[in-house]
């Protein structure tokens, strides 16, 4: 999934990693012969490479990012009071993700992400849903829920 990066850091070993829309970090190495980015041991090759994509592996596994404050949370749904929306093709926008929580019954979760994620949660389990990716759930009968969203931290 590409994301853009949006900034850089160093880590603590002194390697840079390219800060993403996503929240996730990547690490953006220029070790020769395999990893070849010259770029990025120079400000100015770092600068010229913001709002630049680059594959984003974590959004792909629907990982949520550490650097993520709660921003709301559903009271819990049942399949009565579940928005039909969500039911249909759904997106999050840019920069909130959410997460599903099952507190009871089973649910599916489809996602574009690529590969495609297809996932069955069942009572207890949680799922990471990655914003601007088409989703919908599928309710495998009754079931109790909630859905938190997510922004990233603007603290530093």
């Amino acid at each position: 999934m590409r994301r853009r990066i949006t900034g850089f850091h160093c880590d603590d070993a002194g390697d840079w990693v390219a800060e993403l829309d996503c929240a996730h970090g990547q690490h953006v190495r220029h070790r020769p012969p395999f990893q070849l980015r010259a770029w990025v041991l120079h400000a100015e090759g770092r600068r010229a490479h913001l709002d630049t994509p680059i594959d984003c592996p974590l959004c792909e596994r629907a990982e949520l990012p550490e650097s993520l404050r709660p921003v709301a949370t559903t009271p819990e749904l049942t399949e009565e009071t579940l928005p039909r929306d969500l039911l249909g093709s759904h997106r999050l926008p840019d920069g909130r993700w959410g997460l599903l929580e099952v507190h009871e019954g089973t649910v599916r979760l489809r996602a574009e992400t690529s590969p495609a994620l297809d996932v069955v949660v069942a009572a207890s389990g949680r799922q990471a849903i990655p914003p601007t990716v088409p989703f919908r759930l599928e309710l495998l009968g009754s079931v109790r829920l909630t859905l938190t969203w997510f922004e990233r931290d603007p603290r530093p």
